[in-house]
């Protein structure tokens, strides 16, 4: 039987609401779109640093736009708690040597594990080295990613840092759709 991560995330959110205190979130994000509805839903419990680390994005002027953009969105939306912005490195010369070999997988094969894995671990590392309650992802919000697949390597990474991942499935409950909604808002 499938794991429910929305359900898990709404568990863990309930238990945090009872500690009367707002705990903070180093929350991976590719781009802008992605994060709106996330930022949305988790600013109201969450104290929010979204970490901007995509060395998978290329080329540099590609990734440029998107820092600018998510800089941006976050400066216009009104979130309930402070929402923070965090630049990772640009690593894309680390990141063309993980997938090498794997360049012509589909979407959603071993390339996209490894991206993913890559990706999450350093935002497990950054949410260990600044002390941040819990680290996830926005990846889950897109019906291309593997929620499956995201949840695991998070788990595995909170065992690996000592740090709580945020289990989520941010594409249920219209989670996609409202970030298309969100994205034409805010241009």
């Amino acid at each position: 039987m499938k794991e429910n991560y929305q359900r898990k995330m709404e568990e863990i959110i309930e238990k945090e609401k009872q500690n009367n205190r707002i705990p903070t979130l180093l929350l991976h994000a590719c781009c802008g779109p992605c994060s709106s509805s996330v930022l949305e839903k988790l600013s109201e419990y969450f104290e929010i640093t979204i970490y901007y680390y995509n060395p998978n994005i290329s080329p540099y002027e590609e990734y440029q736009k998107r820092v600018e953009e998510i800089k941006r969105f976050i400066s216009e939306l009104k979130g309930v708690n402070p929402i923070h912005f965090l630049e990772g490195k640009y690593e894309n010369e680390k990141f063309e040597e993980i997938i090498k070999g794997l360049e012509e997988e589909p979407e959603g094969g071993k390339r996209c594990s490894k991206c993913y894995y890559m990706r999450l671990e350093e935002t497990a590392k950054v949410a260990k080295e600044e002390n941040f309650d819990y680290f996830t992802t926005t990846l889950s919000v897109s019906p291309y990613k593997n929620a499956e697949k995201l949840n695991k390597i998070g788990a595995s990474l909170q065992d690996k840092y000592n740090v709580w991942y945020l289990f989520s499935d941010f594409k249920k409950k219209d989670g996609y759709k409202r970030s298309i909604e969100l994205s034409k808002v805010y241009n």
